[in-house]
């Protein structure tokens, strides 16, 4: 298995300035990147793309379309986009059409240099789904693997099941 990813930015890959005290509107290196960089050993192969580094409320329709030309154009069948959580479910949206692919978006509710990040599980949750998902987009948080269009995020963060 192979797997594409593509970051886009989000809070998953915020950098915190410990001067003061709060976090910085820039993007370091992404958090797939540090977490692939040894600190695992992961059993199938990979390629990480950084496509953008924006906060997703600042995406335009522009960068999405830019993320579902990179998805359609790789001939990987397998692809996980790292995003911010406040727009990802608009860009899988965009993206829903593209045929043949499997697409798990996921990002994460505090920076991947925070110890209390949530931006490994949910990786992880990602990549493991990836492993059995038939085509369509996904999106992974909070533990759970959601159809885009069957999910909302609630105003504590949370996405859950639309009711």
């Amino acid at each position: 298995m192979k797997i594409k990813i593509f970051t886009a930015g989000g809070t998953i890959d915020k950098e915190y300035s410990e001067v003061k005290g709060t976090l910085n509107f820039s993007f370091g290196k992404q958090a797939v990147m540090e977490m692939a960089g040894g600190k695992i050993k992961l059993n199938f192969d990979y390629d990480v793309e950084s496509l953008l580094a924006k906060d997703s409320l600042n995406m335009t329709n522009a960068d999405r379309l830019l993320i579902k030309k990179a998805c359609k154009s790789v001939v990987e069948n397998k692809i996980l986009i790292t995003h911010g959580t406040d727009t990802m479910i608009k860009t899988a949206k965009l993206l829903s059409s593209i045929k043949g692919k499997a697409i798990v978006l996921t990002g994460a509710s505090q920076p991947y240099k925070f110890r209390e990040s949530d931006a490994e599980f949910n990786i992880g949750v990602a990549i493991g789904a990836l492993n059995i998902l038939e085509e369509g987009v996904y999106i992974a948080m909070n533990g759970r693997i959601y159809k885009w269009n069957e999910c909302e995020k609630l105003n504590d963060g949370r996405f859950v099941e639309k009711q």
